[in-house]
C-alpha cells in the first residue's frame, strides 16, 4: 500500500463518495491483508496509522458498496487482530446464594 494523505484522501472522496475532513475514520487494508491505514481529520488537519503485522492478516469482511460501518469495539478488535464480526463472550457462572 503505496498511498498515503493526499492518495488515500482521494479514495475517499472519488470512491466512497465522503469528505475526508467529516471527523470519521477512514480504515483501508492492504492486498496482502498485513496493513491498515487510518486516516482521519482533527481540528489541525488530516492524521495516518499505519499497522502492519509481522505474522497473519487482519481479519476483513467482505464489502458490498465500499463502505462498511463498524463501532469503536470493533475497531479496537481489528487493531488487536480478533475476530470483530464475532467476538467471544465469556460465559460467567451462576451465584448460588446460601
Amino acid at each position: 500500500m503505496r498511498k498515503s494523505f493526499n492518495g488515500l484522501g482521494e479514495q475517499v472522496q472519488h470512491v466512497l463518495n465522503d469528505n475526508p475532513f467529516s471527523g470519521h475514520l477512514f480504515i483501508f487494508r492492504g492486498r496482502r491483508g498485513d496493513m491498515i491505514k487510518i486516516l482521519w481529520a482533527d481540528a489541525d488537519g488530516l492524521c495516518l496509522f499505519t499497522r502492519r503485522l509481522e505474522e497473519g492478516q487482519f481479519i476483513w469482511p467482505a464489502v458490498r458498496d465500499g463502505k462498511v460501518s463498524i463501532t469503536r469495539s470493533q475497531l479496537a478488535m481489528l487493531l488487536d487482530k480478533l475476530d470483530w464480526r464475532q467476538p467471544k463472550t465469556s460465559r460467567l457462572n451462576a451465584l448460588t446464594m446460601l
